[in-house]
């Protein structure tokens, strides 16, 4: 207990400190308890934070706050609405055509398969190949109760979706243009010595700005280009393949492994083992050593200095407690903690001599 209570006061003496703790379990805990209330607020907080960056740029450019705002608004608006009637839709139907050709896909899989025992007869066998057979059609079905059940819940789904097409816009327009109102309310609540947390803010800040805003960017760019890669070499579901490869870049490491299973094996589905397989294949993986190696070190100009591990395990973490946000955030949150290791203050150990 005496070694406790020394570890206690050796680290929560200082007042900054004991501040920043309770604002990191009372934010934490507001999330965990109320995520699901506050999600669309949350969100918008989120969405708000993205355009400031652009109403921030205008300003810098001379334009005064509320112009700026309306501006940058107007265009966010219009692209939430080119995405709801345009890319949706599309999406939509796609999404509805695959499913319906699924059977035919694992049939011909199948065939393929089935050739498999008679070439390598010593590495395969048909029991090995037929309970491969099995499991797939079990996934297969497992996914169209899924589907099925998801049809049935789509009418409190696209209530759920009305409500938030009304209030998020709302939110996020008064989020923009009273950002200095609530910021200044804010802090009217905190205590005047707070440089810990501070200083962990100021980090925080312009490494997740940095991050969020980079992501944002690289996701529509890589959608961008896949899709007209995909469009122009023909391949089936271009818009439904081109918005995962863009949606990928959120994990690291592990998006770009995962989506690339779906466009070669729809690709080999349409072509076989033909000169346009290859070509697709070769571009789509110039599009991914592009986005790594050169849009990336533009977009990031503030290099989120974590190991892999780290970023894995955040994102284990954080999706386990908030699924796709938790998986967005994975990284800001994880550049968070390490934030505030860095700022927290450390006792001066006495040098042991040698």
């Amino acid at each position: 207990m005496q070694v406790l209570s020394e570890w206690f006061r050796r680290y929560f003496s200082d007042p900054q400190v004991v501040f920043l703790s309770v604002a990191l379990v009372a934010g934490f805990g507001v999330v965990l308890t109320m995520g699901d209330m506050l999600t669309p607020v949350l969100a918008s907080i989120v969405i708000a934070y993205l355009l400031e960056g652009l109403v921030g740029f205008l300003q810098r450019s001379g334009w005064p706050r509320t112009p700026s705002v309306l501006v940058v608004y107007v265009a966010f608006m219009a692209f939430v609405v080119l995405i709801l009637l345009w890319v949706m839709p599309v999406v939509s139907h796609q999404v509805s055509d695959l499913v319906q050709q699924l059977p035919n896909m694992v049939a011909k899989g199948q065939q393929v398969l089935m050739q498999l025992p008679e070439r390598y007869p010593d590495v395969v066998t048909t029991t090995q190949v037929q309970e491969l057979i099995d499991a797939i059609r079990a996934e297969i079905a497992g996914f169209g109760q899924q589907v099925v059940t998801w049809s049935l819940a789509s009418v409190v789904g696209i209530i759920t979706l009305a409500v938030y097409l009304i209030l998020m816009p709302l939110l996020v327009f008064f989020f923009l243009k009273d950002r200095d109102l609530i910021v200044n309310w804010f802090k009217g609540y905190m205590p005047k010595h707070r440089r810990i947390a501070g200083t962990v803010w100021h980090d925080v800040d312009r490494q997740i700005s940095n991050y969020i805003r980079g992501k944002f960017w690289e996701i529509l760019i890589i959608w961008a280009a896949s899709y007209l890669a995909f469009v122009v070499f023909g391949l089936n579901y271009a818009m439904l393949l081109g918005m995962l490869v863009g949606l990928s870049v959120i994990i690291p490491y592990i998006g770009a492994t995962l989506v690339t299973i779906p466009v070669l094996l729809i690709a080999w589905f349409q072509w076989g083992w033909t000169s346009d397989f290859g070509w697709l294949a070769l571009t789509y993986f110039v599009i991914q050593a592009l986005d790594g190696n050169v849009l990336v070190p533009l977009l990031f100009s503030e290099v989120v200095n974590l190991h892999p591990v780290a970023i894995m395990v955040a994102i284990l973490v954080f999706g386990g407690f908030w699924g796709f946000w938790g998986v967005f955030f994975a990284i800001p949150l994880a550049t968070l903690v390490q934030a505030i290791l860095v700022a927290w203050p450390r006792p001066k150990l006495l040098d042991v001599p040698s």
